[in-house]
């Protein structure tokens, strides 16, 4: 299994490991080599991975795997990639998987920022949902915030025109450094003004509803990939 490499400064996660049950342990052991992707240098051949074509939804840091276990049993027709790399998390998505025979989804244990850059080829997903990530609470700790406008500008650049970026948030500061960085990227566009409701489509989490008990207030951020123009590169004006 390939671990993160560690050369970049800052990376879009921290290891806290936690408690890895044996069920876990065995899970990862047992069902990794079927149902994971190892992390290379060379994009995923996804009609290789699922055995099919259908539309690709990347969810970035899946936690336990609740809510993605669940999306991707109701809508059997679309293909799901989970990234995370801790394992105790890798092992509970594996098991929801095998109790509930879910075929459509893949896993990855590696750095997303990696995973983003070198695995994804261009406008190839359908989507990308981002939710909850370590608010970094402390002004200090802001910089190590995994939305930032460069990787808000790898994800976009990953989407198909059309494709949707969804990110939520349960921290209220968090929430509006998310929307001011959305809004300054050009690729893509709000699908309302500000803060989207909860769709139907978004399972609530555990830790989700941890929070809602505890008083915070829930932000979802729902943009559309916008068509291609000449604020990407490698793109040029007709006819020249």
């Amino acid at each position: 299994m390939t671990e993160p490499v560690t050369a970049r400064p800052i990376r879009s996660f921290v290891l806290r490991q936690g408690r890895f049950s044996d069920a876990q342990e065995r899970a990862c052991t047992d069902l990794l080599p079927r149902l994971g992707i190892a992390a290379t240098d060379s994009p995923i051949d996804f009609d290789a991975a699922f055995s099919r074509t259908a539309p690709r939804i990347l969810e970035i840091g899946f936690g336990m795997g609740d809510s993605l276990a669940a999306t991707a049993a109701v809508y059997p027709e679309k293909d799901f990639i989970g990234i995370e790399v801790h394992l105790p998390g890798v092992g509970s998505l594996l098991r929801q998987l095998d109790e509930a025979r879910i075929t459509n989804v893949r896993v990855i244990r590696h750095d997303a920022v990696e995973v983003l850059e070198r695995m994804i080829r261009p406008a190839t997903l359908a989507q990308i949902n981002l939710f909850f990530p370590d608010p970094w609470p402390k002004k200090r700790h802001h910089k190590r915030r995994i939305v930032q406008p460069d990787l808000v500008r790898l994800m976009a650049s990953r989407l198909q025109p059309g494709g949707m970026l969804h990110m939520a948030t349960d921290w209220e500061d968090y929430a509006l450094h998310m929307l001011e960085v959305v809004n300054g990227e050009p690729l893509l566009e709000n699908t309302v003004s500000g803060f989207a409701d909860r769709p139907a489509t978004r399972p609530l989490t555990r830790f989700e509803r941890r929070g809602l008990a505890l008083g915070h207030v829930v932000h979802d951020l729902i943009l559309r990939r916008r068509p291609a123009d000449l604020s990407e590169p490698g793109t040029t004006p007709a006819g020249h």
